[in-house]
């Protein structure tokens, strides 16, 4: 029984160890499980740092690595294309209204058949200074003429040589021996009017390259002590650009001279306001005979004078006496913002106006050029009209009458307001080889067209006058010079505006818009690429 029992006990022992056990077993089991997933999540995790770690390794130290190398590719392409840019002196875009950047085709022609060197130098400049932009492009036309900009301390040669003081600048132009020096205030001028800066730095370049390069210079003298216009006074705008044309220019008293020198080629007499005196007179007359050229601006006459010795002289060439009175437009077309008294004279086709002849001029208050056309012959006088009226003009006479039409006894058609007179003083000679002796009078019925005077208040052409003007008294006085190349329509400049034609007007849109444009869409399919092949 007691064995019995001890079995049973044994039984149960051997019983409860299976059952600790199997629990243990259960218990282990159910931890391992329990581990498992904790296990696979943090191995989960080391992957997905791993991933982070490569892809930081891959887009930010690669990828980025390469970006660098590329933009700095980039960078060192866009120094190359500018360096290289700027050493070919490009000619650069320009789409303001008159060209002010850039050389015109008229000073190109003039500068290119220069067989001698020239060398511009712009003493402490900047390398970007405008001027000297314009001034490079001088080499395109001519490879002979030359500009840079010299710092004082690297060149103090120059500076001693010219004058030019420390702190300073100052622009030479230089040929073998001559030189002329020019300063920054004198490529621009100034209208008391509107208060802008015009810039004349073309003209003063080209005038100053063939001054040194030019052997024979025309010396032109205008006549004082007879005319309320000088060119200190009511002409001061036109003798700046009298300055810019390649002509030495100098004021004539004959009074103190008793005649008129040796070396005048031309002889400028305006608006006569009392006569001439018989020393003046008889000069002039001496001057005629020995071939000497005359231009004479004659303004109209608001009341009578005796003037028989300037008439005398005007007679020479077939011209008659100046009379009192305005000539006044009826034809719309022909006249200024509905004013009679400024009109658009017709211009005659000459080597004098070829190249004004579509832009035309204004003439304010004009006075008609009577011709003796029946005494021409006897005189050897050829005429060639330069500028006229329309039909429709009239001759006011009457200055008290207000009326915008003729009043009766008021002579009406077209008159002639500019003229070319040549006289032939005597023959050519064949059998002794002499050439024929010729004097030739350029006469407008006009002065204040190249005056200061403003043509109205408020008016939207008082700076443009002048502007529109001059060219036809400057082409005048070249051609009586024996200067025909520099017979031209010169650069008109002022405000800057942007004035494209339809072609550059694309092209710029199309740099503005299109190119980012074209550059963000390559920048996305190559991104999308990318990403496909990822």
């Amino acid at each position: 029984m007691k064995e019995k029992e001890e079995n049973l006990k044994n039984e149960n022992t051997l019983q409860k160890e299976k059952k600790d056990k199997k629990d243990k077993t259960s218990k282990e089991k159910k931890a391992k499980k329990e581990k498992q997933p904790k296990e696979k999540k943090n191995k989960k995790k080391d992957k997905e740092t791993s991933k982070f770690v490569q892809k930081i390794k891959k887009n930010w130290i690669i990828d980025g690595t390469k970006t660098c190398i590329l933009i700095l590719l980039i960078i060192a392409v866009f120094v190359a294309i500018t360096f290289g840019m700027h050493n070919l002196d490009l000619t650069p875009l320009d789409f303001t209204q008159d060209k002010l950047y850039t050389l015109t085709d008229e000073s190109k022609e003039r500068v290119k058949d220069i067989d001698k060197d020239v060398n511009i130098y712009f003493v402490n400049y900047s390398d970007d200074d405008s001027d000297l932009s314009l001034a490079k492009q001088y080499k395109s036309a001519n490879e002979r003429i030359t500009a840079e900009a010299v710092d004082a301390d690297s060149r103090p040669d120059l500076a001693e040589k010219y004058g030019i003081e420390s702190g300073s600048s100052g622009i030479i132009v230089e040929c073998g021996d001559r030189s002329k020096v020019l300063t920054s205030s004198d490529l621009v001028t100034y209208d008391s009017t509107t208060y802008e800066t015009i810039s004349i730095a073309e003209e003063k370049l080209t005038s100053a390259i063939l001054s040194v390069t030019t052997d024979d210079i025309p010396k032109v003298y205008f006549l004082e002590g007879y005319s309320d216009f000088t060119l200190d006074y009511n002409m001061y705008y036109f003798s700046v650009y009298l300055q810019n044309e390649i002509m030495e220019v100098d004021t004539l008293n004959i009074l103190s001279t008793g005649n008129v020198p040796e070396d005048c080629d031309t002889l400028v007499i305006t608006s006569p306001s009392k006569d001439f005196d018989d020393v003046t007179k008889t000069a002039i007359i001496d001057y005629i005979n020995r071939g000497g050229n005359i231009l004479w601006l004659n303004a109209a006459m608001s009341n009578t004078m005796d003037l028989p010795n300037v008439n005398e002289v005007l007679a020479l060439y077939g011209v008659n006496p100046f009379e009192v009175g305005i000539i006044r437009e009826t034809d719309s077309s022909r006249m200024v913002s509905g004013s009679p008294d400024l009109i658009f004279p017709n211009l005659g086709y000459s080597d004098i106006t070829e190249d004004i002849y579509s832009d035309g001029v204004i003439f304010v208050n004009a006075t008609k050029v009577n011709i003796n056309e029946d005494g021409l012959e006897e005189l050897n006088v050829t005429e060639t009209d330069l500028a006229t009226t329309s039909e429709s003009a009239y001759f006011r006479t009457n200055f008290e009458n207000s009326t915008t039409s003729a009043a009766e006894g008021e002579e009406t058609g077209s008159f002639v307001v500019g003229a070319e007179l040549e006289k032939t003083i005597t023959e050519a000679n064949e059998e002794t080889g002499e050439s024929a002796v010729t004097s030739t009078l350029i006469i407008y019925g006009e002065n204040y067209f190249i005056s200061d005077y403003q043509l109205a208040e408020n008016s939207q052409y008082p700076a443009v006058q002048l502007a529109y003007n001059k060219d036809l008294a400057l082409n005048s006085l070249a051609y009586l010079s024996d200067r025909e190349e520099d017979i031209t329509a010169r650069k008109s400049t002022g405000t800057v505006t942007y004035t494209a034609t339809e072609q550059q007007d694309t092209v710029v849109r199309v740099i503005i818009f299109a190119v980012p444009v074209v550059i963000i869409l390559i920048g996305l399919i190559v991104w999308q690429k990318r990403r496909r092949k990822k």
